[in-house]
């Protein structure tokens, strides 16, 4: 595949993206199914929900990893799916307001907090959910984990209430981003779907320069998810490097220092990274 046919692909993924289209893959579509066998997937989705995917997954083959798969000594997960989660999630989609009583670090109970929830998130890390709303005394964004939810109920709020909270939240993330730019090493340009497919979940942007066969993609993100995008970075290993992001180059400069240190090869110290 040449150049610009990579191009022209990633374009109209892109553009079904904006529609509202997922594409998957048949390989997407075995592993769906059998996630559908997961005990909790009765909980995550409704019955009907639950019936139309297996029946739109019928004539596709389970994964099957029993025989090069072996999981052991895996850390201890809370919940997959929270029952909270989905009554959350419609006052999310329908922006409506919330009554919410939960218990802080010390164990105390803040009881029926008047708030607008806009997010649910997982960490990957600590295995938790986490419910983002902004508190409508305070005048703060806050984070709570679903667990420490003792109760919740729905309260009226006005379309423009919710557009005005919504709108300084995108203020605020906008004006906490930075960009990041990471170049996809020549060699490897055959392998850029799947590079692509790594950064598909940040807010990015591809650029192509003809005359050195060379792409460049540029990722807006918060600080909070340089991990993350570290870690994708790793995965990749030599397809990619980055080429503006000083902290990411710190970074990536002081695990390769340590790596050549177990094996007893010198490197140029990194400076200290800045928390």
């Amino acid at each position: 595949m040449n150049p610009f046919e990579k191009i022209f692909n990633y374009q109209l993924l892109t553009r079904l993206e904006d529609t509202g289209t997922f594409v998957v893959t048949a390989h997407e579509r075995s592993w769906l199914k059998t996630m559908l066998e997961h005990p909790e997937a009765n909980e995550a989705f409704t019955a009907n929900t639950l019936l139309k995917l297996k029946q739109m997954l019928s004539t596709d083959i389970f994964m099957d990893t029993s025989e090069y798969l072996i999981e052991k000594a895996r850390s201890q997960e809370k919940h997959v799916y929270h029952p909270l989660l989905r009554p959350l999630r419609r006052l999310i989609s329908d922006r409506k307001g919330m009554k919410i009583s939960f218990i802080v670090k010390d164990g105390r109970k803040n009881v029926e907090q008047r708030g607008f929830p806009y997010k649910l998130e997982y960490s990957m890390v600590k295995r938790e959910w986490y419910l983002l709303w902004f508190h409508m005394r305070h005048r703060a964004f806050m984070s709570t984990k679903i667990d420490q939810i003792t109760s919740f109920s729905e309260q009226p709020i006005s379309p423009e209430t919710a557009e005005q909270i919504l709108e300084k939240l995108s203020l605020i993330q906008h004006a906490r981003k930075t960009e990041v730019y990471i170049e996809v090493v020549r060699d490897y340009n055959q392998e850029l779907s799947r590079i692509m497919y790594a950064f598909s979940c940040f807010e990015k942007a591809v650029d192509y320069d003809e005359e050195q066969d060379k792409y460049h993609v540029r990722i807006r993100l918060l600080r909070d998810e340089y991990e993350f995008l570290l870690s994708k970075i790793r995965f990749l290993g030599k397809r990619v490097r980055v080429i503006k992001g000083d902290y990411l180059k710190k970074r990536m400069l002081e695990a390769s220092t340590k790596t050549l240190a177990r094996y007893g090869i010198e490197a140029m110290q990194p400076e200290p990274i800045e928390s």
